[in-house]
């Protein structure tokens, strides 16, 4: 999975799980900018 996260604030957003469960593992490091960019592998 990956999540690219940008400092906006739109309003209340859309829950991006809704409530599911997963395990998520980091793979590598964060990449920082002006946008952050997070990878997971998505476990049991």
């Amino acid at each position: 999975m990956r999540i690219h996260l940008v400092p906006v604030l739109l309003g209340a957003g859309t829950p991006l799980f809704a409530g599911e469960r997963a395990e998520l593992v980091p793979e590598g490091e964060p990449v920082q900018g002006t946008v952050t960019h997070l990878r997971y592998l998505v476990g049991r």
